[in-house]
């Protein structure tokens, strides 16, 4: 058993990938399978983030669906996509990213209710990864609004979609940058897996989330970017990702002999 928690995103720009590849025929491919070829050791999920490919039309997507395919089959795998809408719409989704790319998971926005995620939990041995308190600046703006009754909206998002699916089928964003919030978040969800991002660029601490959100089961599933993709930018990415994620995944590993047991 792999005693890590990492998840590489493949947040791959292609204004930042290293010039030598820029001449591949594939060059958003080739970087990924570089990617993935030096880090699939140190971690156990690869997260693509779609809106990188889909910018680039038809292309991007022949890309994305190479690199799905390049994953090793022991790796979860996630469609950062942030879908959301009613009824048919959402089962379109859904049969785009787990029936035609066959990811494990998706992200799935909630602000539409429950008829615009539960399409989404009715495919067998899939994954939904609700947004729930996300760790960007302006999440501010609407997550944390207080109902009459004092609760929070990312509160009642967790507390309500806990009836649509369970702790197979469902888990939550939940962002790094904001560890405060974690250990409130895990005792209205004390089973449910917590994708965390955050990590590194954005400056959420590794030792913090895993304190606040651990649970005997590990119960995260803390995602790197930035910091791993882009360790480097010459010819030595790779070998500079696989560093990182080493370092990281080795990190972890610590904390979950500290906070989990292991």
């Amino acid at each position: 058993m792999k005693r890590t928690y990492l998840c590489v995103g493949l947040d791959t720009d292609p204004e930042k990938i290293p010039a030598h590849l820029r001449s591949a025929q594939d060059p958003i491919f080739e970087f990924n399978k570089q990617i993935i070829d030096a880090t699939h050791e140190w971690c156990v999920a690869y997260k693509p983030n779609i809106a990188f490919y889909e910018a680039m039309g038809p292309k991007g997507w022949e890309s994305l669906q190479r690199t799905l395919e390049y994953i090793p089959e022991d790796h979860f795998t996630i469609a950062d996509a942030k879908r959301g809408d009613i009824g048919n719409t959402s089962t379109m989704y859904a049969k785009a990213f787990f029936e035609q790319m066959d990811f494990d998971a998706i992200t799935v926005a909630p602000y539409m209710g429950a008829d615009s995620v539960t399409p989404f939990l009715a495919f067998k041995d899939k994954v939904v990864i609700l947004l729930a308190h996300t760790s960007n600046p302006g999440s501010a703006d609407f997550q944390l609004f207080r109902s009459a009754e004092g609760h929070t909206l990312y509160e009642e998002v967790i507390r309500k979609s806990q009836s649509w699916g369970n702790t197979e089928n469902l888990m939550f964003v939940v962002g790094a940058t904001r560890a405060d919030k974690i250990a409130e978040i895990r005792k209205l969800a004390p089973d449910h897996f917590f994708l965390v991002p955050g990590v590194g660029a954005q400056g959420g601490d590794l030792r913090d989330v895993s304190q606040q959100g651990m649970t005997r089961d590990c119960g995260l599933l803390v995602n790197s970017a930035r910091a791993i993709i882009y360790a480097s930018a010459d010819k030595d990415f790779a070998r500079a990702a696989r560093h990182e994620a080493q370092r990281t995944s080795e990190e972890m590993s610590q904390y979950l002999s500290e906070f989990a047991g292991w």
